[in-house]
């Protein structure tokens, strides 16, 4: 099979594991650069000025969370690997031990006494299987894979970037009377729909979750505004 005939495939797989990054990054976007604009905004008549404040801010914000995003990520799975080697040198030094505590998690997930025992046996057969076992059950963490850091920067960096352009893009199309109307319009409309997808993600009331986005939205943008008026551009 040709590399690039499963590549929607495999964009759609890092897509879904990098959600958390994408939900994240639409909301830090937006509400971060929405308070940038309106603040903006309030202090000038000049479009341009808040064109160029919001589309800097946009990209300098994007890049710094693809960046923290990368080296989190990277940090995570640095810390994992050292985790899961330590494991197996233990295993290593005390098959015994680690055969009577992968017994003891077997009851307790409700095996039978023979049923464990029988596991166990398998496990001291096959070492790689044990390990898995011992670093999901002790760690919380496979013993191969782990997040790709690149993926879940560049998901962090395109969803950051194109919601932060949300409330800028107004300012590119119309006067800036009509641009800070419209501009407000769609970053509430954005924030609410963000709101709707959390609530379904995380299988909450929906009406809560948008309220709350858009709070903490609408909390950003009168900041913003009130920092704007204190200063005249």
């Amino acid at each position: 099979m040709h590399p690039l005939s499963d590549l929607p495939g495999r964009i759609r797989r890092s897509l879904l594991e990098s959600i958390g990054d994408v939900a994240f990054g639409m909301e830090d976007g937006a509400v971060s650069i929405a308070g940038l604009v309106f603040g903006v905004a309030a202090s000038t008549t000049n479009a341009n000025i808040v064109l160029l404040a919001g589309a800097t801010g946009a990209v300098a914000g994007a890049v710094s969370m693809m960046a923290g995003t990368y080296l989190d990520v990277h940090s995570e799975n640095s810390v994992a690997r050292a985790q899961i080697e330590r494991l197996r040198r233990r295993i290593e030094a005390d098959p015994d031990g680690a055969r009577e505590r992968v017994v003891t998690q077997l009851r307790h997930s409700g095996f039978t006494d023979e049923e464990a025992a029988a596991v166990s046996r398998a496990f001291l057969r096959n070492p790689r299987a044990m390990l898995d076992h011992v670093a999901a059950y002790e760690v919380g963490m496979p013993r191969q894979g782990g997040a790709s850091p690149r993926a879940h920067a560049l998901w962090m960096f395109i969803a950051d970037l194109l919601a932060a352009g949300v409330p800028v893009l107004p300012f590119a199309l119309f006067p800036i009377e009509s641009a800070r109307l419209v501009s407000l319009v769609i970053t509430g409309l954005l924030m609410a729909a963000l709101g709707v997808a959390r609530g379904l993600i995380g299988h909450e009331p929906v009406w809560r979750t948008a309220l709350q986005t858009m709070a903490i939205a609408g909390a950003a943008a009168l900041a913003g505004v009130l920092i704007g008026r204190l200063v005249t551009v």
